[in-house]
């Protein structure tokens, strides 16, 4: 292999072309999730902020939380402006209902509609099979050293490096 192709990886170094090989699986599993993702936005005519929505108040559902714009807000990182614009659509397409806080009557809590969970389970549900019996053939283990290794990698991706060239501030 020419020292390009070998650009981060020492070719002589039994680790770091089993590191690679990992590297590459993640990659091309994150491929395929982004095509998925694709594929499910236009079966449910939604743009990717609309799905990220649905997917966040059913987890925070399942959990027994409570969801408002602004946490949708922080959760996207866009504007009241675009959430607004978000709970519109998706209000009007029967995914989503908004609803006074019990307490709070100042304050809106959005959750999905059983129209929502119908169309999610309908278009996911049998990648959702086919990705359990994927993992069914784990170990505890084997899971909990996979989750580990996700979590460090998720940390690693969330670190932000400085852009090259950019000067550290000293504040």
């Amino acid at each position: 292999m020419s020292d390009r192709a070998m650009y981060w990886y020492d070719a002589n170094d039994v680790r770091q072309q089993a590191g690679r090989r990992v590297l590459d699986a993640l990659r091309t599993y994150r491929a395929s999730e982004m095509a998925m993702r694709r594929r499910t936005q236009e079966s449910m005519g939604m743009g990717e902020n609309d799905l990220l929505v649905l997917q966040y108040l059913m987890r925070a559902a399942q959990r027994g939380g409570e969801v408002s714009p602004v946490d949708i807000g922080r959760y996207l990182g866009v504007s009241t402006p675009s959430v607004t614009g978000i709970l519109d659509r998706l209000e009007r397409s029967g995914h989503l209902k908004r609803k006074p806080h019990p307490q709070d009557r100042r304050r809106l809590l959005v959750e999905t509609t059983d129209l929502a969970h119908v169309e999610v389970r309908r278009t996911l549900d049998g990648m959702h099979t086919r990705m359990m019996a994927a993992v069914r053939s784990l170990g505890p283990g084997d899971a909990d050293a996979i989750v580990s290794f996700l979590d460090a990698m998720t940390e690693a991706v969330d670190a932000v490096d400085s852009p090259v060239g950019a000067e550290a501030s000293t504040a």
